[in-house]
This record gives structure tokens, C-alpha cells and sequence, in this order.
């Protein structure tokens, strides 16, 4: 049986793993390897959190419930107290944002 627990990760460690469960839904890759959460914030002691991010483009059809999407996906780790997510859009995105392990899954090397 694993030693591994739940307090074994960091909070922001396990929100990230939940952020990597939610997918832009034109591009099959998840939000976090995309490189559309440009910062994520936890206090320490209110485990309160807030989240920068971006879509891939202002036309995004989602860009409107996009947000409450990551809000609820990440309100469901352990922890958490409250989410706060802001949609911006400077500085735009692009491709360079997206990490190896994106850029390996859409062949983009």
C-alpha cells in the first residue's frame, strides 16, 4: 500500500493537478499545460485562492462561463475555502506558453 497522502502534496500542488482535469474545449489539451493560468495564489491561512487566466482568444464561445467552470473545478480539492478566478487577456496568449509536455500531445515541435 502507498504512503502517499493527501498531505503529502502541497495544496497548490493538488490544485494544479485538478486544473490539469479541465480541457479548453476547442484544443484537447487541459488549462494548465496550455498555459492559460498565468498566476494561482493560495493563502496560507485562510487556504483562500486566486487565479489569473486567459483563453486562447476574446472570441472564445465559453469566454463568458469558462471562469465558473474553473472556479467549481477547483472549489471540489480538499482545502480550498473560496476561489477567486479573473479572466484577463494582456498579455496574450500564445502557443510559447504551452508546456512540452502540450506541445508533445499536438505535435508541435
Amino acid at each position: 500500500m502507498s504512503d502517499i497522502t493527501l498531505e503529502t502534496f502541497t495544496l497548490k500542488e493538488r490544485i494544479i493537478e485538478s486544473l490539469k482535469n479541465v480541457f479548453d474545449p476547442e484544443i484537447p489539451v487541459n488549462i494548465y499545460d496550455l498555459g492559460l493560468i498565468y498566476s494561482l495564489e493560495v493563502d496560507e491561512e485562510t487556504h483562500a485562492v486566486k487565479i489569473e487566466m486567459t483563453l486562447t482568444s476574446p472570441g472564445c464561445p465559453v469566454a463568458q462561463t469558462f471562469p465558473g467552470t474553473v472556479q467549481d473545478q477547483v472549489l471540489g480539492v480538499a482545502g480550498v475555502s473560496s476561489v477567486s478566478v479573473e479572466l484577463i487577456w494582456e498579455p496574450a496568449w500564445t502557443k510559447d506558453r504551452m508546456s512540452e509536455v502540450a506541445k508533445l500531445q499536438l505535435n508541435m515541435f
